[in-house]
């Protein structure tokens, strides 16, 4: 019965350290997925500058307040604009970003196939 109380207190305390882990992973997660302001676009993880710090401190504050993901990039959003994330959603703003990709590769697609087409006539 010992051992089966020590084998529960190790796995609480993985557990813990498995927690605290994972939201060092969701913060890594969040500053790679915002731009920051002042550095043309880059991502907030890799920056030192100010404004990126600030914006690590507070997905930090927001995080421990219990904030999810979505609810830290609606915050985001909300105060910077949706070009401050740099996976947006699909909406009315940004379907030509989404749709321009696939529409080259048909393009592409069809130019290929054309040119097939002709070689062999």
């Amino acid at each position: 019965m010992k051992i089966f109380k020590l084998f529960f207190i190790i796995y609480l305390i993985s557990s813990f350290n498995n927690l605290e882990a994972s939201n060092d992973d969701v913060k890594s997660k969040i500053t790679k997925n915002l731009r920051c302001l002042v550095c043309q676009g880059q991502s907030v993880y890799d920056l030192d500058f100010e404004f990126a710090i600030s914006m690590k401190i507070l997905v930090d504050k927001k995080l421990a307040e219990g904030f999810s993901e979505i609810q830290i990039y609606d915050f985001f959003k909300e105060r910077y604009g949706e070009w401050i994330l740099y996976d947006p959603e699909l909406n009315k703003n940004t379907y030509i970003l989404w749709l321009l990709p696939i529409l080259i590769f048909v393009i592409g697609g069809a130019i290929i196939i054309k040119s097939f087409i002709i070689k062999k006539n």
